[in-house]
């Protein structure tokens, strides 16, 4: 084994396959397990077996998109997933949510050889154009030559800057045979810096620190929002200790949500549109705020109203496209988020009136939690959400993974359950709705160690109930809990807004089928727990962690019951 290339790099080189030079890259670059719907890449698939990387069949390319997600998200490493050629446009389509969440997922797919190109090959479309939009780095690999240069070359964009997805499209059959079965002398080079995120941490200017200082010695009411980006570059200890020393309160995104203990006095919560009533009202009341490695989109700001477009902003970030997209008085800081925020500390000298103002975003915080203290202790049946947020909370260990559906099941865990352990970690759905079971799986593939726990909703579980075959074959032990309304609660008062004063069946746009997935769950050989009485929530949690075994907890929730709307400054 040679060294050379990048710093980090490690070379072998000889005769071997294309799919032999796949898997003995992934592997060099940390990569534990794969994903994937029949027929991709057999050859590697096997070559894989032998290296010890676990293969996880799914039973549909977005599962199996989703899973690479979750495992991205928790390894901090590229993750990879693998379709065939007619299974390539629904892979496009699953990508958009780690392309949203800015997760480095690697995809691969096969399609036909050249000479079959543009003559109605079987099942064959062009692949290309659909997933420019979703990744960051997208090519057809035509020759076995190609590979090698172009796999780095994947693996390079997916984890540095702002990671993301990307796709290589292997010629050669529906699975790539003629590049997964030939042979030539090709060099596996292991490049480490892009094995994991950050790959890189940009040093921020002295001139864009020293001008950030200044602009926040003029500030009396400055507030912190951390996004993303600042998990990736696992700047919590930095975020926090910055916090701590100029007494700022601390908001996050949810893709950010528990990068600081959210009991701790400082937090107030996640902010924008999927969020907790504190958080909003202390953006909105900033004259100052500090984006750290967050986008600066509708959801984290409430549609651009917390805080409002006058407000001068820092924004520190890796991508030098964010800063200033939404907010015209930005002062950039183009850097990693744990490398500026350990500079810009220094350089920054507490106020006494960021004491009294953070006192008063506390007292938003407490504010919030009297206002939810009855429904989170309801006794009803059909259960109350709040209770079942409280009963998680409360049960949940202190090393978990809580994973969370988009829709209600983002807001109700993202505004009532509070992550409080630094060995906690919370992901999410970036938008697509039956994401969170799928990604709960690739989680625990990425930290079979820990328990990971799943939130989600009727509505969204039917999406990929067909993983749960998956994780019994797998011996993947996750717990699902299902928020069980047998509908599509959020769409209810869009719909009823909509339907205004006419008749009509309303509910045949939100309404499914009552069904126990309990039951379900025990049928395929999982554990399956209904519950439909809270005092019996505590209990079911803790049997389903205790059993070893994949496991459903399916909760019979109330209908009528919404989650917080999200609080808007008055006029907006």
């Amino acid at each position: 084994m040679s060294t050379e290339g990048a710093p980090g790099a490690r070379s072998i080189g000889g005769e071997i396959s294309g799919g032999s030079f796949i898997a003995a890259t992934l592997k060099g670059y940390g990569v534990t397990h794969v994903f994937f719907m029949e027929a991709a890449l057999r050859q590697t698939l096997i070559e894989m077996e032998a290296l010890g990387i676990r293969r996880v069949l799914a039973h549909s390319e977005a599962g199996a998109v989703y899973m690479a997600d979750g495992y991205a998200r928790i390894s901090h490493r590229p993750a990879v997933c693998l379709a065939q050629s007619v299974g390539a446009a629904n892979m496009a389509a699953a990508l958009q949510d780690p392309f949203l969440g800015l997760s480095p997922v690697v995809s691969l797919t096969g399609k036909k050889p050249p000479a079959a190109q543009y003559r109605n090959a079987y099942q064959e479309i062009q692949h290309g154009r659909m997933y420019d939009p979703v990744t960051k780095f997208n090519v057809a690999v035509e020759t076995l030559e190609q590979l090698p240069r172009l796999l780095r070359q994947a693996l390079r964009e997916a984890t540095s800057g702002a990671p993301g997805p990307v796709h290589l499209d292997i010629a050669g059959g529906t699975a790539g045979e003629a590049i997964d079965g030939a042979k030539a002398n090709l060099d596996v080079i292991i490049e480490d810096a892009f094995a994991h995120l950050p790959a890189f941490r940009p040093e921020p200017e002295p001139a864009s620190l020293a001008a950030a200082a200044a602009r926040l010695a003029r500030a009396a009411r400055p507030i912190i929002v951390a996004g993303g980006g600042a998990r990736s570059s696992a700047a919590g200890p930095e975020l926090l200790a910055f916090a701590e020393q100029c007494s700022i309160p601390v908001a996050t995104s949810l893709n950010a949500k528990g990068i600081i203990a959210e009991n701790h006095p400082l937090a107030v919560g996640v902010v924008g549109s999927y969020s907790r009533k504190s958080a909003n009202r202390a953006v909105a009341a900033a004259d100052l705020v500090l984006f750290v490695g967050s986008h600066t989109g509708d959801q984290v700001t409430n549609n651009w109203t917390v805080p409002p477009p006058s407000v001068p902003v820092i924004h520190i970030d890796i991508d030098p496209r964010e800063p200033g997209r939404s907010y015209p008085d930005t002062l950039p800081i183009l850097a990693d988020a744990r490398i500026a925020l350990a500079k810009l500390a220094p350089q920054v000298k507490p106020k006494a009136e960021w004491t009294h103002w953070a006192q008063q975003c506390r007292s938003f915080v407490e504010e919030w939690w009297r206002e939810y203290a009855e429904p989170c202790a309801s006794g009803a049946s059909p259960i109350r959400p709040e209770r079942l947020c409280r009963e998680l909370a409360k049960a949940l260990p202190e090393n978990a993974i809580l994973v969370a559906d988009t829709g209600f099941s983002g807001i109700w865990t993202g505004a009532l359950i509070d992550i409080t352990s630094p060995r906690q970690d919370y992901i999410r759905a970036a938008g697509s709705l039956g994401w969170g079971f799928p990604a709960s799986l690739g989680a625990k593939c990425a930290a079979p160690e820990r328990p990971v726990i799943c939130y989600t909703g009727d509505g969204a579980f039917w999406y990929h109930l067909s993983e749960l075959e998956t994780a019994r074959r797998c011996d993947i032990a996750t717990v699902t809990i299902i928020n069980n309304n047998s509908s599509f609660g959020q769409c209810i008062d869009g719909v009823a807004r909509n339907y205004g004063n006419r008749g009509g069946s309303q509910q045949e746009l939100y309404t499914f089928s009552s069904v126990n997935f309990a039951a379900i769950a025990n049928e395929i050989g999982c554990l399956g727990i209904r519950v439909t009485e809270p005092d019996r929530i505590a209990d079911a949690i803790r049997l389903a962690l205790a059993s070893g075994r994949p496991s459903v907890i399916d909760v019979a929730t109330d209908k009528d019951a919404r989650a917080p709307a999200p609080w808007s400054p008055r006029g907006a």
